[in-house]
């Protein structure tokens, strides 16, 4: 890089000492490729030092060469020459760039921060705080219309060229990816159990473990059986009569557990519709509606079941409670 830039300025002298003299050439060269090799250096030991480089930096490393091109070009006397002289100068003004982005790549690389990002999007922030309050609370209605305008160009803006911002992004999305599929594949490999005939099996909650001092859990009455009494301790939920069974098969109807009692077994406030529910309120909610239907609901009918009863809860949150769920499934 500092060969390009020096085999600039030396090509910049010997094309305008050829027309003007030498005084000339090496006041053109000083003007042009000095002064941006000075802004080279400046542009370097901010970005070393992990600041901003200001506008005026930026921009005299393109038009001071950009003057030195031009009249380079005016010395010429052909076009071919012409051509050749105007792009000369150019060379320093890649070789002082190419240094400056090195440096400003190295130092992102070891320090992780990247100051002209950084300072791009505190002025894009500061811009959008503004024209945000201004679309607010302008007295005139022109204003907030072009305030309201500009906000939405710069909400592109935001978050451009954020290394960290992109990071975290892209872990937060690498979570819910592996939430995501931890779900559909615990929905995908479960196993129902098929019940046997003439077997209890009623469509209600799985029993959970009463809570520190709230006694033992509720239990619905329920139906005795044909020829055969409840034992203590064994759910007493009975099915209705299934075809065939005869005198051998269940007589009484179902006593479904509500979602009431599973919150009073697992000693949290009963859930309601269109409130907000705790964590452990949301595991009640879908353990209830799993185990409402027979076979048990999947992850999807869960969630659809949830939605039509007027519940509230980010997909987020749903999913994890689903997972806790399962997780407490296959411990027990």
């Amino acid at each position: 890089m500092l060969a390009t830039g020096a085999a600039g300025g030396a090509g910049t002298f010997s094309n305008i000492k050829g027309a003007y003299g030498s005084g000339t050439a090496l006041g053109a060269v000083a003007a042009g490729e000095g002064a941006t090799a000075v802004l080279a250096l400046v542009l370097l030991g901010l970005t070393m030092l992990g600041q901003a480089a200001p506008l005026v930096v930026r921009a005299g490393l393109w038009l001071l060469p950009a003057a030195a091109s031009a009249m380079s070009a005016m010395a010429a006397d052909g076009p071919g020459r012409t051509v050749i002289y105007a792009v000369t100068p150019m060379g320093m003004c890649v070789a002082a760039e190419g240094m400056a982005f090195l440096a400003r790549r190295i130092v992102v690389h070891a320090d992780g921060r990247d100051a002209e990002a950084e300072h791009r999007a505190a002025a894009v922030v500061r811009s959008l705080a503004f024209h945000r309050a201004r679309a607010a609370n302008h007295p005139d209605a022109r204003v907030r219309r072009y305030s309201e305008r500009a906000s939405w160009r710069l909400a592109r803006k935001v978050g451009g060229g954020d290394t960290a911002l992109g990071a975290r992004l892209l872990q937060v999305q690498r979570e819910r990816v592996t939430t995501g599929a931890d779900v559909a594949l615990a929905d995908m490999f479960a196993v129902a159990v098929a019940p046997e005939r003439h077997a209890v099996t009623p469509p209600v909650t799985p029993a959970l473990p009463p809570a520190p001092g709230t006694g033992p859990a509720p239990t619905p009455a329920a139906a005795d059986t044909v020829g055969e009494a409840p034992r203590d301790g064994e759910d007493t939920q009975v099915t209705a009569p299934m075809p065939g069974d005869g005198a051998g098969g269940v007589t009484d109807a179902v006593t479904p557990v509500t979602l009431a009692e599973v919150a009073a077994v697992a000693g949290v406030p009963a859930p309601q519709p269109a409130e907000p529910l705790t964590d452990a309120q949301l595991v009640v909610v879908l353990r209830h509606l799993r185990y409402a239907a027979d076979p048990p609901l999947s992850y999807r009918q869960a969630v659809t079941a949830f939605r039509d009863g007027g519940f509230v809860g980010g997909e987020q949150r749903i999913r994890n409670a689903w997972g806790a769920l399962i997780t407490q499934e296959e411990t027990a």
